[in-house]
């Protein structure tokens, strides 16, 4: 009799915990950020995690296109309070799937690639290489800059229908947590990384 309350108890919990575990992994998790100085200047390079909820996959299968943006920005951290980015990069890319094909696609703004299951496409979504950022020339090796870095899924593109019910609607607020550090610019020697949180 003892063991099966017990036995119950430990049932229910799991229960009342299974949407908790759901809800976690829906989302934007940034993994890693790296930035190098190349010839031309700056590049950035990040991985993420990128996961969709049911209502955002329906959006998908109906044809609406779902668009992604990335923003890094970079700051001096003396004129912090005046926010003069001294670099920044952003980039958007659309994700669609096409009904007749059963085909994943992602628009960049220099190529596009097709994708045959929703996962291999959210996987190469979550992988910018490379990204040349938009420099000023004051930029100083031995200054302290304030970074940040966000990814999120930019209703403003949706049909105005969508994004009218995605107002205060939290099953179409997908973004990464507004990541933001110290850091000083990387040379050709020492390129920055950060893993992580």
């Amino acid at each position: 009799m003892w063991h099966r309350q017990f036995a119950n108890l430990i049932l229910l919990l799991l229960i009342l915990l299974l949407p908790v575990t759901v809800a976690q992994a829906e989302g934007i998790q940034i993994k890693s950020v790296s930035m190098a100085a190349v010839e031309q200047g700056y590049e950035i390079s990040i991985d993420s995690e990128i996961t969709l909820n049911s209502t955002l996959e329906q959006a998908l299968e109906k044809g609406i296109v779902l668009y992604f943006v990335t923003r890094f920005s970079l700051v001096d951290s003396r004129w912090y309070w005046l926010y003069e980015e001294v670099a920044r990069g952003k980039l958007r890319v659309g994700l669609r799937y096409y009904a007749l094909t059963r085909q994943y696609h992602l628009n960049h703004p220099s190529f596009s690639q097709n994708f045959n299951t929703l996962a291999e496409a959210l996987q190469a979504l979550g992988q910018l290489r490379d990204y040349p950022l938009t420099v000023k020339p004051e930029l100083k090796n031995d200054v302290d800059y304030i970074a940040s870095l966000r990814i999120w899924l930019d209703l403003t593109r949706m049909p105005k229908p969508f994004q009218v019910e995605a107002l205060g609607s939290s099953k179409w607020d997908l973004s990464s947590e507004k990541l933001e550090w110290h850091m000083k610019i990387p040379t050709p020697e020492q390129p920055f990384q950060m893993k992580g949180h």
